[in-house]
Parts: C-alpha cells; sequence; structure tokens
C-alpha cells in the first residue's frame, strides 16, 4: 500500500518568513523604544541631546538597530531565511551600484514633492527634539554619517524587509503589510511630533512601494543614507545660518 502524497507545502510568497512570537518581540522592541524616545524628547531613550550626550545617543540608536537586525537575521533562519534573501538584487558590477544610485536620487527627488506637500499643509517645524540631535562638532558630524549609513541598512531591512513581507503574510494582505509597516516607521520618530510622524509614515508608505517595485531593498539603503545624511547636514547649515542652532 502506497503512502498517500505529502500535502504541499505553502507558496514562498505566502509563507511567513520568521515565527510569529518572534515578530510579536521585534514589534514590542520598536514600539517600546519608541515610546521612551517619544517620553524623553530625543532620539534614544537616553534623554535630551545636549553637547555632552549627543554622541551617546548616537552610540545607543546605532546599538539598538543593528542588535535588532541580528535578532530579525537569527529569526528569519528559524524558517529558512536569510538576511540576503530579505534584502534581495545585487551589485556584480560597479553598473548595478551605479543604476541603484541613480534610481534612489530619482527616488528622493520625486518624494520630495509628496512630502513637502504634507508638510506645507500641516506646518511642519522642526522641533527642539530635532534640533537638538543636529550634530555640531566635526566628530558628532562624522558620527552623524556612521549613524546615517546604519539607518540606511538596519531601517530598511527592519521594516521593509523584515516587517513588510511578514505582517503582509500574516494579514494576507500586501497592501496591509505596507501600510503597517509605514505606521510603526513613523511611530519609531514619535519624539519628532505628530506632523513630522506623519510625513515620516507617508515617507515609510513610498520606501515600501520602492522595496515592492524594485524587489530589493538597496536602492531604498542609498536613498535612506542619502536622505538621512545631507538633510541632517543641510539643515544643521541652515539653523546656524538663521541662528537657531
Amino acid at each position: 500500500m502506497t503512502a498517500p502524497p505529502a500535502a504541499p507545502s505553502p507558496p514562498d510568497d505566502t509563507r511567513l518568513i520568521a515565527p510569529v512570537w518572534h515578530t510579536a518581540v521585534v514589534l514590542v522592541i520598536l514600539i517600546g523604544v519608541a515610546g521612551l524616545s517619544a517620553w524623553k524628547g530625543a532620539m534614544s531613550p537616553v534623554g535630551e541631546i545636549g553637547a555632552r550626550v549627543r554622541l551617546a545617543n548616537y552610540a545607543t540608536v546605532f546599538v539598538w538597530e543593528w542588535l535588532t537586525v541580528a535578532f530579525i537575521a537569527w529569526g528569519v533562519r528559524r524558517h529558512g531565511y536569510t538576511l540576503s534573501r530579505l534584502i534581495g538584487g545585487s551589485w556584480p558590477e560597479v553598473s548595478g551600484f551605479l543604476r541603484d544610485v541613480g534610481i534612489a536620487i530619482l527616488f528622493l527627488l520625486g518624494s520630495a514633492v509628496i512630502l513637502g506637500t504634507i508638510q506645507f499643509a500641516l506646518h511642519s517645524r522642526a522641533n527642539q527634539a530635532i534640533r537638538n540631535l543636529l550634530p555640531q562638532t566635526p566628530v558628532e558630524m562624522a558620527a552623524w554619517i556612521l549613524l546615517a549609513a546604519t539607518a540606511g541598512f538596519c531601517e530598511e531591512t527592519i521594516f521593509r524587509g523584515y516587517l513588510q513581507k511578514q505582517l503582509g503574510r500574516m494579514t494576507h494582505s500586501v497592501q496591509a503589510g505596507l501600510v503597517l509597516q509605514a505606521i510603526v516607521f513613523g511611530m519609531c520618530h514619535g519624539y519628532q511630533g505628530w506632523r513630522p510622524m506623519v510625513t515620516i509614515t507617508v515617507f515609510g508608505i513610498l520606501f515600501g512601494l520602492l522595496a515592492m517595485r524594485m524587489k530589493s531593498l538597496r536602492p531604498g539603503m542609498l536613498a535612506h543614507f542619502i536622505q538621512d545624511s545631507v538633510s541632517g547636514l543641510a539643515l544643521r547649515w541652515a539653523l546656524k545660518k538663521l541662528g537657531g542652532a
């Protein structure tokens, strides 16, 4: 007597990429840190950023983002995934990297129109928490660039690579995954105030759409790095010129 055929495994694009409990832990970490940061009025739970603790805040964000990515890498391996598979794409030649840089720049230019319109409608301005986190010394500016690179890699991996896929598959809706990850992304910037949080949530949706369209996080990682590094340094320069920082 022959054994009955094994039940077919679910399609790869619907199978969860990590255990449900793992996703719950990631969300608790993200929302918990976001709540503490909003309560402290700073980028990290260390507290309000001043000259003495600005680098400590940078270091705190750097460490917890990389630890979160490491935890995600461990979790997805339990379901047969890898971090490189979450990121997608490749740069076998310099031309591939340059292509993604071009895509990142075009994405930022298009996003600037949408986000600028939202900021104008909401009368959104940089609050004191944003002003406080901006680098002031050459050492802080170097640390800021490193932090921007960390945010580009880690945040795209966390939100667009992990949460967008996992929440989309948990809800059986690609659109729900897209929106939910963006909401959590916005919440993680709650220390900036509710108006910037709205703008950042929309930015999270745009980053998610880019990842879906390109089937890779690489252009988004580059765009995220360019956005954070250039806008932070440019805003610092502008506020200094206006005597506001």
